[in-house]
């Protein structure tokens, strides 16, 4: 998980005999367990005397002094202040996020097969940072025989991708959910990828694929069959009811004679 953090620090310092400082820090963060948004932090001499925090979104003292000489206006209004800074936080880091590569850009992982003698590649692409580790596994734990890993590669948005491969020839058919490909990297949950048939991406047609192809070939060519019949029905119909060309004259004739 790709962490964003934005400080800022206003200090102010005294002139006087003896040097007072007073700090305000303004913490802005994004994808951070357990860790609020936005916090802000006043100290007096490093000592802490307020804080606000997304979580509470109230301003509030931390020393029993500033209690005293302070009023609810004053705390009111520290409040509203607060809240605007932290929505202006927000905005910003949203902003900086795409500019380093900060998208909370989770990894895609996929299996992939260019022919059934192939190896089995586990590819895992837009991850940041680099340290990753990508590994296959059998009956959950780590699998060493018969893998190749790749080079750790950038990507061109500043991502990074990885591979790995898993001889299957010489696996039975019915082993192969035995084995999965893990993904890892620090803040994000690992992504697991069982070896199963049906999850491994190929080039080469699937079964189904050749099966509805055969099917649509054979009705066609019945289709093709009966049209063809039908026709020669048709003409074979239409030569039986044709009057011949004899028929025809002599029908002529008669009629010549008739008149």
């Amino acid at each position: 998980m790709k962490i964003l953090l934005l400080l800022v620090l206003l200090g102010i310092h005294s002139a006087s005999a003896r040097t007072h400082s007073l700090k305000y820090f303004f913490t802005g963060s994004s994808e951070v367990s357990n860790f609020p948004q936005f916090v802000v932090v006043g100290l007096v001499d490093d000592v802490q005397i307020l804080h606000y925090d997304s979580n509470t979104m109230r301003a509030e003292p931390k020393q029993d002094w500033m209690s005293k000489i302070t009023d609810p206006q004053y705390w009111e209004r520290h409040t509203g202040l607060y809240l605007d800074t932290q929505q202006r936080f927000k905005a910003t880091i949203e902003i900086l996020k795409p500019r380093f590569n900060q998208t909370g850009e989770l990894p895609s992982v996929s299996l992939l097969q260019k022919s059934p003698s192939s190896p089995v590649t586990c590819h895992a692409t837009g991850f940041y940072p680099n340290k990753a580790v990508l590994s296959w596994r059998k009956d959950g734990e780590d699998h060493h025989e018969d893998v190749d890993h790749g080079e750790t590669l950038p990507n061109h948005d500043g991502t990074f991708q990885m591979s790995t491969d898993l001889r299957v020839s010489s696996i039975p058919p019915e082993d192969w959910r035995k084995y999965d490909c893990v993904f890892q990297l620090s803040g994000v949950e690992d992504v697991v990828k069982v070896l199963d048939k049906d999850a491994v991406q190929s080039n080469r047609e699937k079964p189904m694929d050749t099966t509805i192809i055969i099917i649509v070939a054979v009705v066609v060519l019945i289709v093709i069959i009966f049209a063809a019949a039908a026709f020669l029905l048709y003409r074979r119909f239409s030569a039986k009811s044709a009057p011949s060309p004899a028929s025809s004259t002599e029908v002529q004739q008669l009629n010549t004679e008739r008149e």
